[in-house]
């Protein structure tokens, strides 16, 4: 690997935090409370070709590599993961997967909005009894001759009210297991799509999530991706990629946290002097940064295997393994750090706190990627 970033991506890099440090700090605080989706900043980082960043240009993305794409999200999340993982999900999940494994007809058609920005889109895996075990599809999607009938239930989906599409695992042919599983585009506005409430989340509460009903929906078999039974495999992929987009979240909240701390650290004073000059606070910034600094170079080598067209999924289990825990374990710090302060809203890390959890348990929890890495560790 060379760590020396290129031009391009220390601009990337640059304009991300330029947008995170002038804008998101400014209403971040608010829109936590009041769980409020942030419109103006989505269509505004879109502006900045944001949200298609990896998309081929000829389906109007930006073509970027996914270092590029890795530095952008951990910029974002140092202040607002909500907006991140809203780029996230475009970007790694639903935009990823069209591209891959998408059809010309259904890049043109659903593909460019997304990857312009103009258009939200959505991944619908996780039910009510198919979290962790991805197998266990209960969403049915009934091969009706030229179209599938789409009947079940998705839970904890990222964008669901904003978005206009929807990537959907459902189980075709239950008698096949995973191998009889596929995935569909599914237009929102179709007739017998419900969603359930806003969920009233602990953190990244300024994302839209929501639980997501298929009663009788009509879906045109050109909107299946890839062939018949792809979708488990297509979900597995997907989420690898998936993975460095959290993986890089988390190092950015933990990034957050611990720059936050030092500023704090160099104005407290406590005993006449710094806190930080107290061994105490400043060997818990030097475990934080040591924490961070390695987190940040698991996220970029899984970006650079990815990007070399290497086997990557094993380490982007590792790299959101490690990051999403030391995210919880830096922000953990840095409200100590901070005392009475770091209990208060006033200072972000009680909230920098609260989003890292999330980190641990969304698109593969922490257990799951140690599976993942085991099974690597363990197969003949």
């Amino acid at each position: 690997m060379d760590f020396n970033l290129t031009e391009e991506q220390i601009m990337i890099q640059q304009a991300a935090r330029d947008y995170a440090e002038r804008e998101l700090i400014q209403d971040v605080s608010e829109r936590d409370a009041k769980a409020e989706y942030p419109t103006q900043h989505i269509k505004n980082i879109a502006e900045l070709g944001f949200l298609g960043m990896m998309v081929d240009p000829a389906y109007d993305g930006g073509g970027m590599d996914t270092i590029s794409y890795a530095l952008a999200i951990e910029e974002f999340s140092k202040i607002d993961s909500s907006v991140s993982v809203i780029m996230s999900v475009q970007n790694s999940l639903v935009n990823y997967g069209l591209d891959k494994y998408g059809t010309h007809e259904q890049k043109e058609k659903y593909l460019k909005a997304l990857a312009r920005g103009e258009a939200i889109g959505a991944f619908l895996l996780s039910e009510p009894e198919a979290g962790s075990d991805a197998t266990m599809q209960r969403t049915t999607a009934v091969d009706k001759g030229d179209h599938y009938l789409l009947n079940g239930t998705k839970n904890w989906i990222t964008s669901a009210n904003a978005a206009s599409y929807y990537l959907v695992i459902a189980q075709s042919q239950p008698e096949m297991g995973h191998k009889g599983i596929n995935v569909l585009i599914v237009e929102k506005e179709s007739s017998g799509i419900s969603l359930g409430p806003h969920e009233d989340k602990m953190g990244m509460r300024s994302s839209d999530t929501h639980s997501v009903m298929f009663q009788d929906v009509k879906v045109p078999k050109e909107n299946r991706i890839g062939e018949e039974g792809f979708g488990f495999s297509f979900a597995m992929k997907t989420l690898e990629g998936g993975r460095i987009g959290i993986a890089a979240q988390a190092t950015g909240i933990a990034t957050g946290a611990l720059e936050r701390s030092i500023k704090y650290s160099k104005e407290r004073k406590a005993f006449g002097k710094p806190i930080g000059n107290h061994q105490a606070i400043g060997f818990k910034l030097s475990d934080m940064a040591v924490k961070v600094e390695a987190a940040r170079n698991f996220v970029l080598k899984a970006a650079w295997l990815k990007d070399n067209n290497m086997p990557f999924g094993v380490a982007s289990a590792m790299a959101k393994q490690y990051a999403a825990d030391i995210a919880m374990e830096v922000t953990t710090e840095a409200v100590q750090i901070h005392g009475g302060y770091g209990y208060v809203k006033e200072y972000h890390v009680e909230r920098l706190m609260r989003e890292a959890k999330l980190t641990q348990i969304y698109e593969g929890t922490s257990e799951i990627q140690k599976i993942v890495i085991s099974r690597s560790l363990l197969q003949d």
